[in-house]
């Protein structure tokens, strides 16, 4: 078992932070606190319009919802906002599917679930749904493929549910297709879940972490794994599973203070925890995401936005961290209540701009590149250089090698993700290659070079045609 404490430089700036920079910071005067713990805004989501590959941030507040277009990251602009049923609103989650933005919350009466058309951004959303026939609340939601997972879902039809699955073969219409509580009646609430190709790691509250499998062909759930008892356990609240499969991030939200648990799930009938993660003393991990399969991005509340370094999941090291709430002083005590700070982020676009929401300071656009870094550089006796750096189209890569060998180069994105790979016979000497990336979106990407004399991984930015 690995307890891992990171060590933090002094700062002078108005957020601390180290290698991640503020682009942008959004709030505004008109969203008013909720009386019970001072929550202003709540879940963080993004969305990427196909047709023009225009960038938005969809953030809850206890109002309603904003749309902001964060494609120039430095300059977020709000394009519209929905109103809620209800004012005073602790929770709120959201999702996409296609052109289709939906919304969930848990609070009481009046309540209902929100299913916005984004397609005609930038100019507004369009409400397509606006009732409780067919969510009246549920905690939160995942999408899917084309099926939506709702969680503790609370319904006209069927009262309450510990989890339920629907069907967006209508997207303006999600259809119920199985209740968890059909098949394991008993089962205690699913508090949040992370689904890929119908595998669901549920985070079912004190009874810990269940893996089921919703199978298509028979309509039904069957268990595949459980992990109910772990170091510093507590209300296992949420998780992210990384693509490769091997790696599952998972949070515990209550009491106050517990670690980020870094698992094997290789083998999904042994779950292990091999690494428990701790910022600071008090603070508390919410929600977990994965950028491929080396960084995992933690929304802390008290202490901000967190990315981990997992590529060896029981060392797991702090890369980069950004305190969205520095309310609380030098970190080194914490308020009460204890629900202040970073509720959660989106990691998934294309720009590598990381989106993060605080309950009491609105929404942070976020320039995580330096956190985001390859870590490899075993030059010997090549030296290499990289030009045009940024640029729209192609990049130069200058190499000086001492002998004649073949040259092994891969340009990859934030997910890991090859787009272009090559492999090529080099003279003695210096050469000069072109690595295009014309066909790419604007972003943050990785080359890798290796050869018999070194390898090395450069950080390079393609921005728009």
């Amino acid at each position: 078992m690995l307890l891992i404490l990171p060590s933090f430089p002094a700062f002078s700036q108005p957020y601390n932070s180290q290698n991640i920079t503020l682009f942008a910071k959004w709030d505004t005067s008109i969203t008013i606190a909720e009386p019970t713990y001072g929550i202003r805004y709540n879940s963080v989501w993004g969305w990427v319009d196909p047709q023009d590959n225009r960038e938005y941030a969809i953030i809850g507040s206890t109002d309603g919802t904003y749309f902001i277009e964060v494609t120039d990251p430095s300059n977020p602009a709000v394009r519209d906002y929905v109103a809620g049923r209800r004012d005073s609103c602790i929770w709120r989650e959201y999702k996409t599917y296609q052109n289709y933005c939906y919304m969930v919350s848990d609070d009481n009466s009046p309540n209902s679930m929100q299913i916005y058309d984004l397609s005609p951004l930038p100019d507004s959303v369009q409400i397509v749904h606006d009732a409780d026939t067919i969510i009246k609340r549920a905690h939160t939601l995942f999408v899917d493929g084309d099926k939506m997972y709702f969680a503790i879902p609370k319904t006209i039809s069927y009262g309450i549910s510990v989890m339920a699955v629907y069907s967006l073969a209508d997207p303006i219409a999600p259809a119920l297709l199985r209740k968890l509580d059909d098949d394991f009646p008993g089962s205690d609430y699913v508090h949040d879940m992370f689904v890929r190709n119908d595998t669901v790691f549920a985070s079912s509250s004190y009874s810990g972490l269940f893996v089921y499998k919703y199978n298509t062909g028979s309509n039904n759930f069957t268990l595949l794994g459980t992990l109910t008892s772990y170091f510093d356990q507590g209300y296992n609240h949420s998780s992210a599973w990384t693509p490769d499969g091997k790696t599952l991030i998972m949070t515990d939200e209550v009491p106050e203070g517990l670690s980020v648990k870094i698992a094997d799930v290789s083998d999904l009938t042994d779950i292990t925890v091999v690494a428990n993660y701790y910022s600071h003393p008090g603070a508390t991990p919410h929600n977990p995401f994965v950028i491929g399969n080396r960084w995992a991005v933690i929304a802390y509340y008290q202490d901000g936005l967190y990315i981990l370094d997992i590529s060896n999941p029981a060392s797991t090291v702090m890369s980069g961290f950004f305190d969205t709430h520095p309310q609380n002083g030098d970190n080194n005590g914490y308020p009460s209540p204890a629900y202040m700070g970073n509720w959660g982020a989106y990691v998934d676009l294309p720009s590598g701009t990381i989106l993060a929401s605080d309950m009491q300071n609105g929404l942070f656009v976020l320039n995580a590149s330096d956190a985001l870094v390859g870590g490899v550089e075993e030059l010997e006796k090549m030296t290499l250089e990289i030009f045009s750096n940024p640029s729209a189209k192609h990049f130069l890569l200058s190499l000086l090698l001492p002998t004649e060998q073949e040259i092994h180069y891969t340009l990859s994105d934030l997910k890991g993700k090859i787009l272009f790979e090559k492999r090529q016979e080099f003279r003695k000497g210096n050469s000069i290659v072109r690595i295009p990336v014309h066909g790419c979106s604007a972003g943050i990407y990785f080359l890798k070079i290796s050869g018999k004399d070194g390898i090395a991984v450069k950080k390079i930015v393609k921005i728009s045609d």
